[in-house]
């Protein structure tokens, strides 16, 4: 029986930042290429998803076989990660620590700084509530601000564990390697219920359907919204999704809806997307 901390992987829709190119294929989307909102809020997704998938290796694991490159290719940390735990305080506290300097981490990004978690009941007890919180935390330099919390909702209709998690955060963006900065906003408030896997050993058989809406601005003050509309299906052992459907909607854009299960569900990087009528399919990154 897995005793997890908190739930593994975000759902990072980098495919999203895709669609910039391809709103100008057709005359009707011509005033529509814009993909700046697209592309900041998939970074903030895949960012404050990737610090629970850390926070989980560093509770799960051993400090040895977490710190180490070499790892295995779903290990993020490093040589220059350190893993504090006390409990005995309340609530307990688990710290990991990548330093003051830059570091690669074995998924190719660069992360400096703490990654702060505290809770009260294990993962899977019902009313748990753990809470992910950032000192000086950066990720390819960008600095992470805000909370995210997972709440244990209990088990739904259907027998399965069901969780709330919230993300009310921010991003800092370098001046150097982001075009002068600036700092834009990410909420999100998502259901996930942990369908399938809660019984292994091994988190990678683990499968989560995910529901809820997201909300930000941009570094140019620009909105936009996220509706997902079908539950998002979410395997661990594969970095795509492989199912559901949402709507990413910036403000005064065509809403842009994108299938990740229309090819049968299949374990694949393909995506179908909707613009103003117009469908095209695109590779995931």
């Amino acid at each position: 029986m897995k005793t997890k901390l908190i739930l593994k992987s975000g759902t990072a829709l980098v495919s999203i930042a895709l669609l910039m190119f391809a709103s100008c294929k057709k005359d009707k989307a011509e005033e529509d290429r814009d993909g700046t909102s697209a592309v900041e809020y998939a970074m903030a997704d895949a960012a404050f998803g990737d610090v629970a998938s850390i926070s989980d290796e560093a509770y799960d694991g051993s400090l040895e076989s977490y710190r180490v490159i070499g790892g295995g290719a779903e290990k993020v940390m490093t040589t220059c990660a350190t893993i504090s735990f006390d409990t005995t305080v309340t609530p307990k506290t688990l710290t990991v620590d990548f330093g003051t300097s830059d570091c690669l981490c074995n998924d190719g990004n660069y992360r400096r700084g703490k990654i702060i978690v505290s809770w009260n009941l294990p993962y899977r007890d019902s009313g748990s509530s753990h809470s992910i919180t950032f000192d000086n935390y950066f990720v390819n330099y960008n600095q992470l601000l805000g909370t995210k919390t997972v709440v244990n909702n209990g088990r739904n209709s259907a027998g399965k564990l069901s969780y709330t998690v919230t993300v009310n955060g921010s991003i800092v963006w370098d001046p150097q390697y982001f075009g002068g900065g600036g700092t834009s906003t990410y909420t999100s408030t998502r259901t996930r219920v942990w369908t399938t896997g809660e019984g292994t050993a091994t988190w990678l058989d683990d499968v989560y359907h995910i529901s809820g809406s997201a909300s930000g601005t941009t570094r140019a003050g620009s909105s936009y919204t996220m509706l997902v509309t079908t539950p998002l299906k979410k395997e661990i052992g594969f970095k795509h999704l492989t199912g559901g459907i949402l709507e990413f909607t910036p403000a005064g854009k065509y809403t842009r809806t994108i299938d990740y299960g229309y090819v049968n569900g299949l374990r694949d990087a393909l995506a179908k997307v909707t613009i103003n009528a117009y469908v095209f399919t695109i590779q995931l990154k």
